[in-house]
């Protein structure tokens, strides 16, 4: 992976420190959506994954970068976009769920 690839004067840890910045958005809207519902770990990571497969890749190094270089209007689609994604990765993983066990 990229973090193990030796880069002339970089460190491991200066390349750890960028990430998705849709990760920490879809894991909240995956917990707003669930409120009530008790779920194994395993069905949040799994429709974590199904979620974050329909948005688009953003890269950060940090999130207040993001929040300095989005508009509200942005803010306002990227939460849509995470909003709808979850809810139907939500319903895509229960609909796995009762098919496995039925």
């Amino acid at each position: 992976m990229l973090t193990k690839t030796p880069l002339s004067g970089d460190s491991p840890a200066e390349l750890d420190t960028f990430h998705n910045y849709y990760e920490s958005l879809v894991l909240r809207e995956i917990e707003e959506q669930l409120q009530g519902e008790t779920r194994e770990a395993g069905f949040v990571a799994d429709a974590a994954c199904v979620a974050l497969n329909h948005l688009p890749p953003r890269y950060i190094r940090y999130d207040v970068d993001m929040s300095f270089y989005l508009s509200p209007l942005e803010r306002e689609e990227m939460e849509a976009k995470v909003a709808g994604s979850v809810r139907e990765a939500i319903a895509f993983v229960k609909e796995r769920e009762r098919g496995a066990s039925g």
